[in-house]
């Protein structure tokens, strides 16, 4: 009797290396995300920036409108 050595298609080096490969590129595409949301905050930030420079001009220019009125 011989016995049949059934080879399967991929050994256990190959699987584990694509289990690296596929780790790897999901920590890149994490990354990737992370960078893009980054620069989406960053805008949002500049925005609420310029809205708040805005707001302080126009309450400096009524406290100066207050204290002229007062005088």
């Amino acid at each position: 009797l011989q016995k049949e050595v059934v080879k399967l298609p991929l050994g256990v080096q190959e699987v584990t290396l694509a289990v690296i490969v596929g780790t790897l590129a999901a920590i890149v595409y994490s990354l990737r995300v992370l960078v893009l949301m980054e620069r989406r905050i960053a805008r949002i930030e500049s925005h609420i920036e310029r809205a708040v420079n805005k707001v302080a001009k126009e309450e400096s220019r009524i406290e100066k409108a207050l204290k002229k009125k007062k005088k």
